[in-house]
């Protein structure tokens, strides 16, 4: 095998240039032992993509996914990411699930809310009734001057 070590490297294609069929890697090289290993090896989903497709993943992850910070590196607008971030999912293989709602699909940062005091009383409440802490009349009542704001 010829010495490659100091030719120049290209990104794996996974597509064949001339019918634009399916690529397959049949060789790996070591270039500091020489090794060479022949066989029929698959590529990660993300080497079917194309390199603006892979530049938006890395911008994506970089931002954490937050889609101003997004809009504002890639100086592009709020439907244009997310029609390139559909493109990615069905780019690696998923299908779109038009029955998921806008809401469910945003990866815009939002804060969660904090928990209400109400809400972890209501919860050590039916903790204690369900350890056997608390007898189901007390448990009732606690509840109910929680409800009224008695707690």
């Amino acid at each position: 095998m010829k010495d490659q070590s100091n030719s120049t490297k290209y990104p794996v294609i996974s597509e064949c240039p001339v019918c634009h069929h399916e690529l397959t890697v049949t060789t790996l090289h070591c270039d500091h032992c020489h090794t060479g290993i022949e066989g029929k090896f698959t590529l990660s989903k993300f080497n079917y993509l194309d390199t603006e497709k892979l530049y938006f993943i890395e911008v994506f992850v970089k931002n954490r996914g937050n889609i101003k910070s997004i809009e504002k590196e890639m100086n592009l607008s709020y439907p244009t990411i997310k029609k390139m971030l559909d493109e990615v999912i069905v780019g690696l293989g998923y299908n779109l699930d038009t029955t998921v709602t806008a809401e469910e699909t945003d990866t815009e940062e939002k804060p969660e809310k904090p928990e209400k005091p109400k809400d972890n009383f209501r919860l050590d409440i039916l903790e204690k009734l369900n350890n056997g802490e608390l007898e189901v009349e007390k448990a009732m009542e606690l509840l109910k001057k929680l409800k009224k704001g008695g707690i």
